[in-house]
C-alpha cells in the first residue's frame, strides 16, 4: 500500500476529482488503481474565499513497488506505515495479583482496557458513579444548584473529558500510533468513523456516554472488574514498594502493580499520595475565565463566504499571546457551538468549563482565555497550587452570589475597567446563572492585565472577538493538573514507589482525551510488562 501526503483539492470538489487527482498523482490509468482510502482530511482556510481541503490517501495500485521506484524522490509519496496496535504481551499462566486501576477517565479507561486485553483481568476503583447515573447528578448542579461531591463533572465515570467537546486530537509525539489504537477503540464502541480520517475529529457529550458504556462492557467480558463509588482513601507502601489499597477506610486490596489515573481534580487524593511519602512536585498551570461569542461571528471571521459549509462544520481557534508583562495568554480547550458549565467539584467554589455535543449547533463559540503561571506564583509544599486555586474558586462563589452562580461581565466593560450591569446581544450559557460584576476582582492582577492586552490583540485575527457584548464566565481554574506525581521515563513507575504508575492528567502526563488515552496504553503495557518480568524472577 502507498500513502500520498499533501494533496491539495477546492472546497467543493466532487469525488471524481478526487479519484482523478489520486490517478494524476500517481501517473497511472484507473484501471491500474485498485482501492482508495482517506487517512486524513484537513483544511487550509488562509484564503478565505479559496479554502482547500488537504487529503493524506492511502492507495492500493497494481504495481505498488514499481511506482515507489519511479516516484522515489518524490516526497509526498511513501509505502504507508503499519499503524495496526500490536500487544508487548500476554498473561501466561502463573498466577499473579490482578493490577488495579484507580480512576475511569480517559487514561483509566484504556489502561483497563489494554490490561483486560491482554489477559490480566484489572480491578478498576472509580470514586464516581456509573455515567448515566453520574450524568443525572451533573445535570442536578447546572439545574437544580445541587452539588454532588463525589459525582459532578470531574467524577465518576468517563472522567472530566466526557462533559467537554470530546475533541480527539493531541499535538503529543505518537512514532508508535497508539493514537490510532485510541481511535479505533471509539468507532467500534460506537463513535463515528470519521474520527479516523478528519483532522481534528470530536464526539461530544451524548455520544461519549454510549461509548464509555460500551467499553466498561468490553472490560468486564475480558475479565476486567469496574467498582463504582470506591474512593481509594490509602496506598499502602512498605520499603518503597506498592503492597495493596484501601477503599472508603475499610476494605483493603492485595496488590502490586497500581495504576494511578485519578485525573487532575483529585485533590484529597493529592494530599493522601504526597503523605504517604510518594514523590509530588508543583506544576505549571493557567487561570483565567471563558469567553463567549456568537458562533457566526467566527464562523465568518475564520471562513468567510464559506461559513456554514457542510465540511468545514462549527469553526474554531486557537491563540497565543506574549504580554508585555511577561505573561503568556492563550486560549485553551475551544468549544465551537457548545456552552460554558459549571464544573466544581467542591462545595463554595465556582469553576468553568466548556462543553459540545457533536452536532456543534449551539448558538454560541466559547474558549477558556487563560493565563499561564508558575510554581513560582504559589511558593511552597508541592501542593501550594491547589490552594490557590481553591481560592479563586471560593472567590467565585462568593462574587456569584453564593449559590453556584458565576460571575460574568461584558467583553466591552472588561476591557473598558467597568463593572457591567445587564446583558447586550449575547446570551450567556452558563447554567444555573451568571450574576454581572466586575471581574478585575476575581484573579491576580498581572492575569488580569495580561488578557486586558490579549483579547484586542485577539481581536486582529478573529474579527470581532472583542465585540463588546461577548460574554467573560470565571472562573477557569482546571486547565491541567497543579501537581506532577513523577515517574521513570523507562519504565513508567514512580520515582521512588516500585509498583505505583502515575498517569494521565492527574499525574501530570496529558492533556485532553486523546494524550491521556494514548497514556493510559503506555502504562498498561508498561504493567503488563514489569508483571511478566517479576514473574521471570
Amino acid at each position: 500500500m502507498l500513502r500520498i501526503t499533501d494533496l491539495q483539492l477546492p472546497l467543493d470538489h466532487t469525488d471524481a476529482e478526487l479519484r482523478a487527482a489520486v490517478l494524476a498523482e500517481l501517473s497511472i490509468d484507473d484501471k491500474e488503481l485498485v482501492s482508495f482510502s482517506i487517512f486524513r482530511r484537513g483544511y487550509d482556510a488562509r484564503k478565505k474565499t479559496a479554502i482547500i481541503l488537504t487529503y493524506t490517501i492511502d492507495v492500493i495500485t497494481t504495481q505498488d513497488e514499481e511506482l515507489l521506484r519511479r516516484h522515489k524522490n518524490r516526497p509526498r509519496l511513501s509505502p504507508t506505515p503499519d499503524t495496526e496496535y500490536k500487544y508487548v504481551t500476554r498473561a501466561g499462566d502463573t498466577p499473579f495479583q490482578r493490577p488495579v486501576v484507580i480512576g475511569f477517565g480517559p487514561c483509566g479507561l484504556f489502561v483497563a482496557l489494554l490490561l483486560a486485553e491482554m489477559g490480566f483481568r484489572p480491578i478498576v476503583l472509580e470514586r464516581g458513579k456509573p455515567v448515566r447515573e453520574r450524568t443525572k447528578d451533573t445535570w442536578g448542579l447546572w439545574r437544580k444548584r445541587e452539588l454532588h461531591p463525589e459525582s459532578n463533572v470531574q467524577f465518576g465515570e468517563g472522567g472530566a473529558g466526557t462533559f467537554s467537546d470530546g475533541k480527539l486530537y493531541s499535538q503529543i509525539k505518537d512514532p508508535k500510533h497508539y493514537g490510532r489504537k485510541v481511535l479505533a477503540e471509539f468507532v467500534k464502541a460506537g463513535a463515528p468513523e470519521e474520527i479516523l480520517y478528519v483532522s481534528k475529529p470530536h464526539i461530544g457529550t451524548f455520544r461519549l456516554v454510549k461509548m464509555i458504556e460500551e467499553m466498561r462492557h468490553t472490560i468486564e467480558a475480558l475479565g476486567g472488574e469496574i467498582r463504582f463509588q470506591q474512593k481509594v482513601t490509602d496506598i499502602d507502601v512498605v520499603d518503597g514498594k506498592v503492597q495493596g489499597v484501601r477503599l472508603n477506610d475499610s476494605e483493603y486490596i492485595a496488590t502490586s502493580h497500581v495504576a494511578l489515573a485519578i485525573g487532575h481534580s483529585a485533590r484529597d487524593t493529592f494530599k493522601m499520595v504526597a503523605e504517604r511519602g510518594i514523590y509530588v512536585e508543583a506544576k505549571p498551570f493557567s487561570i483565567g475565565f471563558r469567553i463567549e461569542h456568537p458562533q457566526s461571528v467566527i464562523d465568518k471571521a475564520r471562513f468567510g463566504p464559506n461559513a456554514g459549509n457542510e465540511i468545514l462544520g462549527a469553526a474554531d481557534y486557537k491563540l497565543v499571546h506574549h504580554a508585555k508583562n511577561g505573561r503568556s495568554v492563550y486560549s485553551f480547550c475551544m468549544c465551537p457551538g457548545g456552552t460554558v458549565v459549571a464544573a466544581t467539584s467542591e462545595p463554595g467554589r465556582v469553576v468553568t468549563n466548556g462543553m459540545s455535543q457533536y452536532s456543534r449547533n449551539e448558538r454560541n463559540a466559547n474558549s477558556a482565555i487563560v493565563v499561564g503561571i508558575t510554581p513560582a506564583d504559589y511558593p511552597g509544599d508541592p501542593l501550594a497550587g491547589i490552594d490557590l486555586q481553591r481560592k479563586l474558586e471560593e472567590k467565585a462563589y462568593a462574587m456569584g452570589g453564593g449559590n453556584y452562580n458565576a460571575p460574568g461581565q461584558l467583553i466591552g466593560d472588561f476591557l473598558a475597567a467597568r463593572a457591567s450591569t445587564e446583558i447586550g446581544s449575547v446570551e450567556p450559557s452558563y447554567k444555573p446563572g451568571i450574576t454581572l460584576c466586575d471581574l478585575a476582582e476575581a484573579l491576580p492582577d498581572f492575569a488580569i492585565q495580561a488578557m486586558r492586552e490579549a483579547i484586542p490583540e485577539f481581536d486582529k485575527k478573529i474579527k470581532g472577538f472583542a465585540m463588546k457584548d461577548g460574554i467573560l464566565t470565571g472562573v477557569e481554574t482546571r486547565t491541567s493538573s497543579p501537581i506532577r506525581i513523577k515517574r521513570n521515563d523507562g519504565d513508567l513507575q514512580s520515582l521512588n514507589t516500585r509498583g505505583l504508575f502515575p498517569a494521565g492528567e492527574g499525574a501530570g502526563y496529558a492533556g485532553g482525551i486523546l494524550s491521556a488515552a494514548v497514556d493510559g496504553i503506555r502504562v498498561a503495557e508498561a504493567m503488563a510488562t514489569d508483571i511478566q518480568g517479576r514473574q521471570a524472577q
